[in-house]
């Protein structure tokens, strides 16, 4: 009987590297999907403020809690252009995190998708390196959407990272200032199979994209194939 009870609890914990491994690995597919689909929408993400991106980070069905107070957690990726100067094609992504932040209303209890456009190699860099508090660690503002960006503001043009969130179908710039950031570095670990970074994914190029991000670097590479700074 205890020789039973050890050899299931072997297999069971056999089996959990697997079983990680294969929930991040459908998140970075989560990630795709939504990517795909914002991007298909006719009032989506400006061409213009896309091609300036460094970086794209994506959160999907980001959800809200309350313990006396606002708050919400998500994990996503972050995926950057390739190459030094940012100028070549979409690279293997890194796990992320979003927590704090109380965003009232606009989550109104339901699950939310959220994607962030990093605009500048400071703003990229700041995240990837550690824990970032949008607002005070790196400048962030609610995105212009639509075909016509000329009503973005001073403020917006400016920002490093630009917000976007879409919710029961309806897709607008918003404020996640107060919220943070950082690299889910255990959840890379589950992805790549062994000890890596963020910066080493992102920026350095250690790792090949895993299959789970094929839709995710397939559309932002057709809808945005070239940096345009």
């Amino acid at each position: 009987m205890k020789k039973t009870f050890l050899l299931m609890v072997t297999i069971l914990l056999g089996g959990l590297p697997a079983f990680a491994q294969k929930t991040e690995n459908k998140r970075i597919e989560n990630s795709g999907e939504v990517m795909t689909e914002i991007l298909n929408v006719p009032d989506d993400i400006p061409a213009d403020i896309l091609n300036k991106a460094e970086c794209v980070i994506v959160l999907p069905s980001v959800v809200k809690f309350a313990f006396g107070f606002g708050g919400s957690y998500g994990r996503g990726v972050m995926t950057c252009r390739g190459g030094k100067d940012f100028t070549g094609p979409w690279g293997a992504p890194s796990m992320m995190a979003l927590e704090g932040g109380s965003f009232g209303l606009q989550l109104g209890g339901q699950a939310t998708d959220f994607v962030l456009l990093v605009m500048n190699p400071r703003g990229a860099g700041a995240i990837l390196s550690s824990k970032v508090k949008l607002g005070a660690g790196v400048s962030a503002a609610a995105g212009p959407k639509g075909r016509d960006v000329a009503a973005a503001t001073d403020v917006t043009m400016r920002a490093e990272v630009l917000t976007y969130s879409r919710a029961r179908g309806l897709f607008a710039g918003i404020s996640l200032e107060g919220s943070s950031l950082r690299p889910d570095n255990g959840a890379n670990e589950k992805v790549y199979g062994r000890k890596i970074n963020a910066k080493e994914i992102v920026l350095g190029g250690a790792v090949r994209p895993p299959a789970s991000a094929k839709l995710l670097l397939e559309t932002l590479d057709k809808k945005s194939p070239r940096h345009k700074s």
